[in-house]
């Protein structure tokens, strides 16, 4: 599902418009996204649904493919979602 028919579908079972679907998929994004980079337990909880957050991953050894040779891998924030329990159980 790409982000055209995600709005479609919200449109269609809140019986919003798709401009006002729209509106709220991408403020749900902003909202989302300044979150996690705020840092201060940068997590966004949604009950039933899951959990987006922020995990650092250190600093490690890598090899190019193509020359063979070892390379370091620099540290960088990855966002995770862990699913809730709910969505689990409906899959």
């Amino acid at each position: 599902m790409n982000k055209t028919q995600l709005i479609d579908k919200i449109a269609e079972k809140s019986g919003l418009t798709k401009a006002d679907s729209k509106k709220a998929l991408d403020a749900f994004i902003e909202a989302t996204s300044e979150t996690l980079k705020d840092g201060n337990d940068g997590k966004v909880a949604l009950v039933g649904f899951g959990t987006f957050s922020v995990s650092v991953r250190g600093e490690r050894k890598g090899r190019n493919p193509q020359t063979k040779q070892e390379i370091i891998i620099p540290a960088k924030k990855v966002v995770k979602f862990k699913a809730g329990s709910e969505l689990e159980e409906n899959l």
